[in-house]
């Protein structure tokens, strides 16, 4: 299959780091560069699609990857990432079968080759309770859906802003609100390393971030959805203090 016309692979990056970018052949690229403090820009191959924008927030980024996508799919990637082709391929011809899904969660391994962390065995439909451990480079979107209804990453949310996580969890959780549909494939899509600067120490400001997540998607529901989150098995290792700062939403 020749994706290059069905899918969009949307990279976001700081201009210093935009030279570890691991372009895939047969789709087209698209950078979103972040380079508030300077004049001077990146190289790049000729056929790859760049943006420029002079702020920092990584959903700027993502917002602007779906603004300038030309594909009918966007995937959102990173810097310090590898993808591999054949689940790409695999998760473009479901979206390409079943234009009733708008949202495709696939899985990633580590260098190792290891899953990254614990993922369903068998497909299933996305919902809010199942859809919170998302990364963005396991996102495939159907662009001109989201598009048609306006739905962006929330900037408030994300690497760069006060709350600095959850944003792909709100991203689906508002599509889902809106009548989208996702579902969830057990197809290796990406390679990313083990440690990573997303990795949270479940420190005070880890767990008050996570806390805003269910603020901004349940409402007046979020303590006892807060709760659930807690006693879910595998259970959240807290301590009793933050766990009641994270329960309250402090």
């Amino acid at each position: 299959m020749n994706s290059e016309n069905l899918l969009t692979i949307g990279y976001s990056t700081l201009s210093d780091r935009a030279q570890n970018i691991k372009f895939l052949a047969g789709v087209t690229n698209l950078v979103i560069v972040q380079n508030p403090k300077s004049d001077q820009m990146p190289s790049f191959p000729s056929e790859v699609l760049v943006t420029e924008l002079k702020s920092l927030g990584v959903t700027k980024s993502r917002n602007a990857a779906i603004a300038n996508a030309t594909g009918k799919y966007l995937l959102f990637g990173d810097d310090d990432l590898e993808f591999k082709t054949s689940g790409i391929h695999e998760v473009v011809a479901f979206l390409e079968a079943n234009p009733e899904v708008s949202i495709v969660l696939a899985q990633a391994v580590n260098e190792k080759g290891e899953l990254r962390k614990p993922y369903p065995k068998n497909s299933h439909s996305l919902k809010l309770w199942n859809s919170a451990k998302a990364a963005t480079y396991e996102m495939f979107i159907r662009v001109a859906d989201f598009k048609r209804l306006g739905i962006k990453f929330d900037e408030n949310f994300g690497a760069g802003a006060e709350n600095y996580l959850g944003d792909e969890y709100i991203l689906i959780a508002d599509a889902l609100r809106l009548g989208l549909k996702g579902t969830f494939l057990p197809i290796t899509v990406a390679m990313h390393p083990a440690d990573s600067s997303g990795n949270l120490r479940n420190t005070r400001k880890d767990i008050s971030a996570r806390s805003q997540v269910f603020t901004r998607v349940f409402g007046l529901w979020a303590i006892p959805m807060r709760l659930l989150f807690l006693f879910k098995p595998p259970f959240k290792k807290f301590g009793i203090l933050n766990s009641i700062r994270f329960i309250i939403g402090k």
